[in-house]
């Protein structure tokens, strides 16, 4: 069953178009990955969303997708909360809607 992660950030001030660019630069090449978006969700706020063919195939790749948020840590800004600068979701897909 396809799976999808979500992971919601928030940069620091000024830095919005280099975390863009840095996303813009990035290839994630997992096995199992369909497709990802990065999408601005307000000032300073974004989420990026990866669509996967399973959840092993999601497991098997935190260690890539964490070096790859390694390159851009210093972009991010903490969200409060106990989160600290990510807070991400995953999980397989149960409906689908049309």
């Amino acid at each position: 069953m396809t799976a999808y992660n979500v992971v919601r950030f928030r940069t620091k001030p000024g830095k919005e178009r280099a975390f863009v660019e840095a996303h813009e630069k990035v290839s994630l090449k997992a096995k199992g990955f369909i497709k990802g978006a990065l999408i601005k969700t307000g000032e300073r706020t974004f989420c990026v969303i990866g669509e996967w063919k399973d959840m092993d195939s999601l497991a098997a790749a935190r260690p890539q997708m964490i070096g790859l948020l390694d390159t851009m840590r210093d972009l991010l800004e903490d969200l409060g909360g106990e989160l600290g600068l990510t807070d991400p979701v995953s999980g397989p897909v149960v409906a689908e809607v049309k």
